[in-house]
């Protein structure tokens, strides 16, 4: 749990584990079990008001009262929540770029950093890249990072062969969440450091 009260909160979201769906094992259905329930009269169910993939860790917002989701979805549509995230990406990269291909029909733009790059015997190059999502498009950073030619290290579904890695997971993290609490009109910014299987590919790499 990185942040809670009344109306929101922002937890840590493992990797291997499904946001929703039909499946038992979700983050919504553990929610109820371990947030604090709000004393709000429009008090409802948590739930999560964007998504990350089942492989990916990191910040996942969550709403406590039906009032607080429909704001936190507006803040979404509206492009006023800023979502950074850090991936491993194979191959010899720019030092910073934008990538706008469509996406099922849809106009979608992420911007990319370089901050590290090291070599690997099997990959060549492995690099470091913050991502900054200007849409939200479903796995648009994975599908952004493989039609440029640099998949991210671990994806089975968009890594080019022979690069895909087993075993390791995704090497994809939601680093931070940053927005003006549309209640209390805090100025929120969540983060969470980077899992140490990424520490241990770029040692001693700093934020």
């Amino acid at each position: 749990m990185l942040f809670e009260d009344d109306y929101l909160a922002v937890i840590l979201k493992p990797a291997g584990v499904l946001v929703s769906g039909n499946s038992f094992k979700t983050i919504t259905n553990a929610l109820v079990g371990n947030i604090t329930k709000s004393e709000l009269p429009d008090a409802t169910k948590p739930q999560p008001v964007h998504r990350l993939d089942f492989e990916t860790t990191g910040v996942l917002l969550v709403g406590k009262t039906s009032s607080s989701i429909r704001a936190l979805n507006k803040l979404f549509e509206d492009k006023d929540i800023k979502k950074t995230y850090y991936a491993t990406a194979i191959g010899n990269m720019d030092s910073e770029g934008q990538i706008t291909t469509n996406i099922d029909g849809k106009t979608s733009k992420s911007n990319y950093t370089l901050c590290k790059t090291v070599l690997s015997k099997r990959f060549g190059i492995l690099n470091l890249v913050k991502l900054e999502p200007q849409t939200g498009r479903r796995h648009q950073l994975r599908k952004h990072l493989s039609r440029i030619g640099h998949p991210i290290l671990g994806d089975k579904v968009y890594g080019i062969e022979p690069l895909i890695l087993n075993g390791k997971g995704l090497y994809l993290h939601a680093y931070s969440l940053q927005f003006t609490h549309p209640f209390t009109h805090e100025q929120l910014f969540l983060k969470d450091e980077l899992p140490e299987r990424f520490k241990k590919l770029f040692i001693g790499i700093q934020l």
